[in-house]
């Protein structure tokens, strides 16, 4: 059901759902589904009550129509099925061989309400380097410990519902897990995809995810975050513990992110990347839009290509200007970028602040802005979306819920 289109007696689409609200009691009680959390029009996640469902089907389920736009919030009786179940380990009573749940499903009752029925799972712990076990479905009152399992969850199968989710998406879902849940979500993701996701939670969830992870690991994901965004965790941290990390990072790597640490927060110093793309006035265009396409870069940073003098790794040589994509675009592809920079914008220096960084952007009309030294050697770039991140309000990304709050009010 996970991404299923939830439609009014209309037709119109409410939203999609995202998982199901279960209260798992201990023995052979019913377990039964109490609602449905259904994402809607800017991201915020509702809870529709199952007696609001008057229909679910292959593609589809139907509501009276009737969502409370309030936030959803998990109360501690409350157990998620895909967020919470998905992945756990619990025991057959009828053998006692550990089991791994990878499904479940629900049905509706004779009283008109829906429960959990059965469950798909797969015997042996999740993560093991081993064959996979025997996968079969049993009736969910032969699983045991099912409401209060404390044991370390996988999350294989939760990430798998979540596999085309944007990283601000499973940022959201991320941070609306319980803490122990989002470490075992966070261990199971790759370093790249946890880098995207944590580059997009609060500060307190980053540190809080990051702090967890063992040395090593956590040293492998800051080197694949963007410098900027591994030089603001890192400021989060104790000075003893960001040295450590620093240590443990490849010296390269490291040495990027020091020399951001070297500058405040609200300055272009502080806000910038270390890694624009830059050549030298020589290279041709198309070697330029090459670049540019390479799936890495942010938007920002592939509108625009930074001249130098050698050398072009920042810091670079003599900064001579920077040529935009829309440009390059409009000229012969053997032609030397050197001809088509843009002398207008002028780079600012590193110890600028952050409302003259973003006046800068809005006067030229830029997505980003070189960064020069005291000596007009290019040091990085600050894009918009970096400016953006420190000028709106600090818990910004639950900002939705405020907003919505407010157009309620004034449409009552």
């Amino acid at each position: 059901m996970a991404g299923t289109a939830v439609f009014d007696p209309l037709g119109d689409q409410v939203g999609r759902v995202r998982d199901a609200v279960a209260t798992l009691r201990p023995g052979r009680q019913p377990q039964r589904v109490v609602g449905l959390v259904v994402e809607v029009p800017g991201r915020r996640r509702v809870f529709v009550p199952m007696t609001r469902v008057t229909s679910i089907d292959s593609g589809q389920v139907i509501t009276t129509g009737l969502v409370n736009m309030r936030r959803f919030e998990q109360r501690p009786t409350e157990t998620l099925v895909v967020g919470d179940l998905l992945d756990r380990t619990v025991t057959l009573t009828s053998d006692g061989t550990t089991v791994t749940i990878e499904d479940v499903a629900m049905e509706p009752s004779r009283a008109r309400d829906w429960r959990l029925t059965r469950a798909y799972v797969r015997r042996g712990r999740p993560g093991r380097l081993r064959r996979r076990g025997e996968a079969f479905i049993v009736d969910i009152e032969q699983l045991a410990d099912l409401a209060g399992s404390e044991q370390w969850q996988g999350a294989a199968n939760l990430l798998a519902a979540f596999e085309q989710l944007k990283p601000a998406d499973l940022a959201e879902r991320v941070q609306s897990l319980p803490p122990r849940r989002r470490l075992e979500v966070a261990s199971a993701l790759d370093d790249e995809r946890l880098a995207d996701v944590l580059e997009e939670l609060p500060e307190e969830v980053q540190v809080e995810i990051l702090s967890e992870l063992p040395g090593a690991r956590a040293a492998d994901v800051l080197e694949a975050m963007q410098p900027d965004d591994a030089a603001d965790l890192l400021s989060e941290l104790t000075t003893e513990q960001a040295e450590e990390l620093l240590e443990l990072m490849e010296p390269g790597e490291a040495a990027d992110v020091r020399r951001l640490l070297a500058y405040a927060d609200d300055t272009a110093g502080g806000l910038m990347t270390p890694e624009p793309v830059v050549l030298g006035p020589d290279a041709a265009i198309a070697e330029a839009l090459a670049l540019v396409r390479r799936t890495e870069l942010s938007p920002a940073l592939a509108a625009a290509v930074f001249v130098c003098r050698p050398p072009l790794e920042t810091p670079t040589g003599r900064y001579l200007g920077m040529a935009h994509i829309q440009h390059m675009l409009r000229e012969p592809p053997h032609r030397a970028i050197g001809t088509v920079i843009d002398a207008e914008v002028q780079p600012l220096p590193t110890h600028s602040r952050l409302e003259e960084v973003a006046r800068h952007l809005a006067a030229y009309n830029l997505v980003s802005i070189p960064i020069t030294d005291e000596v007009g050697r290019l040091v990085g770039a600050v894009t918009v979306d970096d400016v953006l991140d420190h000028l709106l309000p600090e818990h910004w990304r639950e900002a939705d819920d405020d907003l919505h709050d407010q157009d309620s009010a004034d449409a009552r």
